[in-house]
């Protein structure tokens, strides 16, 4: 048989290719199906949370900034913990990105605060001097849009089965029980901001879309 297979050299590739092949599958998927899973202590957005998401896309935030730390000492130096696909499993869609004008922000909830993102997003060279981000002042005025970030929410919930209202999940409920909860944590992120106008509409129980934004890159850690 192996005579056979020397002599004949398709043949020969062919049984390496199988050979390999499967050894690679019994390797690599066992593994990769545990890797796919939510990390430990991995919970789905908030309502909150998805808004700023799609705040974030809506800005084309993803187009400059990714959101995929890669196992080298040169990132993991800059940036933190290199990234692990079960980090990804409640993000539809994912944005690792692949084009960097500006830093990774997989873990910017570890290092900037709100009153950094605040200043930032009002004037970006206030705190980095050298910066070439615009500045985005009318997330200080546009009201979030809550009804399509609860609309994201119930919809992966019913159809992908992420676990809200689980023990220890976020709660969704009702649109209007998301909207008070989203509102409360709105205000935990207005009182540590600076801005009179922010504040005041948060009081008034509207959320500018800047809060949401804040809120979501608060939670990238």
């Amino acid at each position: 048989m192996f005579h056979w297979l020397e002599k004949n050299p398709f043949f020969f590739a062919v049984g390496v290719f199988v050979v390999i092949a499967y050894a690679g599958l019994v390797t690599i998927l066992p593994d990769f199906a545990k890797s796919s899973r939510p990390v430990v202590g991995q919970k789905p957005y908030t309502m909150l949370q998805i808004a700023g998401r799609q705040i974030y896309i809506k800005e084309s935030c993803n187009a400059c900034h990714s959101q995929l730390i890669r196992p080298f000492k040169s990132e993991t130096d800059r940036y933190g913990d290199y990234s692990l696909s079960g980090e990804y499993a409640y993000d539809r869609p994912f944005l690792w990105g692949s084009k960097r004008t500006g830093p990774d922000l997989h873990r910017i909830g570890n290092y900037r605060t709100t009153d950094w993102h605040e200043n930032h997003m009002l004037k970006p060279t206030s705190v980095v001097p050298d910066s070439i981000m615009p500045a985005y002042p009318h997330l200080f005025t546009n009201i979030t849009d809550l009804d399509t970030a609860y609309a994201e929410a119930y919809t992966v919930k019913k159809v992908f089965g992420v676990p809200y209202d689980k023990p220890g999940m976020p709660k969704l409920g009702s649109l209007e029980e998301a909207k008070a909860e989203a509102l409360q944590e709105a205000k935990k992120v207005a009182a540590d901001m600076k801005n009179k106008n922010v504040k005041n509409l948060v009081a008034q129980g509207k959320i500018p879309e800047i809060v949401a934004l804040i809120a979501y890159m608060n939670g990238l850690k």
